[in-house]
């Protein structure tokens, strides 16, 4: 049983076709690569699986269960958690304040509620901690970190908050070494876990890392689905470029 799957998907904007006839699944305990050129159509799969864009036409399944996703709220609902190439961080706020953004634990003194600052602290150094992030203060704003210290910071909120499915949009660019390598293993641990994992990324060398399959989009259709263990990184790289054979 797949975890998340889609039949059929398409998304139009006007008259432009954005996607087309897209078949897609995704099993727990799997990663899954999604690449393509510039244009292909992989920033707005996405969209259309975290609830941005609803599909033009086709359907989306969540553990056999048709779906409708009407906002990301419902897909956050469903254990989907996203990391954007943005990252989606708050470069004033503290790492705590980023670590609960949209979700922040409140203390109730009689009819106010107010920011329960202590226990944003504790409760993300400690989910920082599990995943072998050790910060020196939960109270430090987000624009003093590295850039490789807010992705983890990204990628461990989702890990915490997302149950189900993780959405990695291009994590590893513009990192270090030392830092990719950071992220390559929150992708470990989370596959580890059981999660799914759709790992969008330029690198090839990273998807034969860590991934277990690779779909490949090209102008808003799918090209075809390969299992990493059977085929070249030269091969999938000739598919990204829009060579039409594939040698395997």
């Amino acid at each position: 049983m797949a975890l998340l799957q889609l039949k059929n998907i398409g998304r139009r904007f006007g008259h432009i076709v954005a996607l087309k006839n897209i078949d897609f699944a995704l099993h727990c305990g799997e990663v899954l690569a999604l690449l393509g050129d510039n244009g292909a159509g992989k920033s707005t799969l996405i969209k259309v699986l975290t609830g941005v864009y609803p599909p033009s036409e086709g359907e989306m399944y969540f553990e056999d269960k048709l779906i409708k996703l009407n906002s990301p709220q419902d897909a956050r609902d469903l254990g989907i958690e996203t990391v954007y190439q943005d990252l989606a961080l708050v470069p004033s706020m503290s790492i705590a304040r980023n670590f609960y953004l949209g979700r922040e634990r409140v203390a109730q003194f009689g009819p106010f509620s107010l920011l329960n600052r202590t226990a944003m602290d504790a409760g993300a150094t400690a989910a920082l901690r599990e995943i072998g992030i050790h910060i020196r203060n939960a109270r430090e704003p987000v624009a003093r970190l590295s850039g490789g210290e807010r992705q983890s910071i990204a990628i461990a909120r989702a890990l915490h908050f997302g149950s189900r499915v993780l959405i990695l949009d291009e994590p590893t660019s513009a990192l270090s070494v030392g830092e990719t390598r950071k992220v390559l293993g929150y992708i470990a641990a989370a596959k580890a876990k059981g999660m799914g994992v759709i790992f969008i990324t330029h690198n090839i060398a990273h998807v034969f890392e860590v991934a277990d399959r690779a779909t490949i989009l090209s102008h808003g259709e799918k090209l075809g689905d390969f299992p990493i263990a059977h085929v070249t990184q030269d091969a999938i790289a000739s598919m990204v470029m829009g060579k039409s054979e594939m040698e395997v």
